[in-house]
């Protein structure tokens, strides 16, 4: 009788560890899923996006909406950093604001910028910010987004190097949406949307 109680507690707790293993298993496997498909976590490193993100700002990526429809202007976006960078080789991630989209004509000119030939309303950033051309975008020269390339610059122009100077990236580069900002618990939220 002992022998077979010992037996049934054995078989029960066998039981109960494969049930365990296959819980750790099956959840491993959604979040890997959700990481690799859905969403992702992403630190703000840097002052680049400033004020509207801040240096260890953490967010959530949306992954899934870009393939079923085309980013937008306005959208912030993270996407690999260009091979022209000095971090590229480490395959970090850059967040910055999709200000051209396929087709468009972009031009700084007098700390302002030109969007398809008008002044371009930049609301979502402060008054004084001062935009100044670089590499790609040089002063007082219209320069057309290429085919299946978005030009994504940093929101505190004077404190990014974005696609000024290493010009547009490719969709396939970009990783995804910022949609969630979950660190800092005080500014926990959607990211708003900018549209123009």
């Amino acid at each position: 009788m002992l022998e077979k109680y010992k037996n049934e507690k054995g078989f029960a707790l066998g039981s109960y560890i494969l049930e365990f293993m296959q819980s750790i298993v099956l959840a491993l496997a959604v979040f890997i899923f959700l990481y690799m498909f859905v969403a992702q976590p992403n630190e703000v490193k840097g002052s680049s996006m400033y004020p509207n993100f801040e240096n260890g700002d953490f967010l959530l990526t949306d992954k899934l909406s870009y393939f079923f429809g085309e980013p937008q202007r306005g959208d912030v976006v993270v996407f690999k950093a260009p091979p022209s960078e000095p971090c590229a080789e480490d395959q970090c991630d850059y967040i910055k604001r999709i200000i051209g989209l396929p087709g468009d004509k972009v031009m700084v000119r007098d700390s302002k910028v030109y969007l398809n030939g008008k002044i371009l309303d930049q609301y979502f950033i402060p008054d004084n910010t001062i935009t100044e051309g670089g590499t790609f975008n040089q002063e007082n020269i219209e320069k057309t987004v290429p085919e299946g390339y978005y030009l994504c610059w940093g929101d505190n122009r004077q404190h990014s190097r974005d696609g000024r100077e290493f010009g547009p990236v490719k969709k396939d580069a970009i990783v995804g949406k910022a949609f969630f900002k979950y660190w800092p618990p005080e500014s926990i939220g959607l990211v708003p949307s900018v549209k123009f």
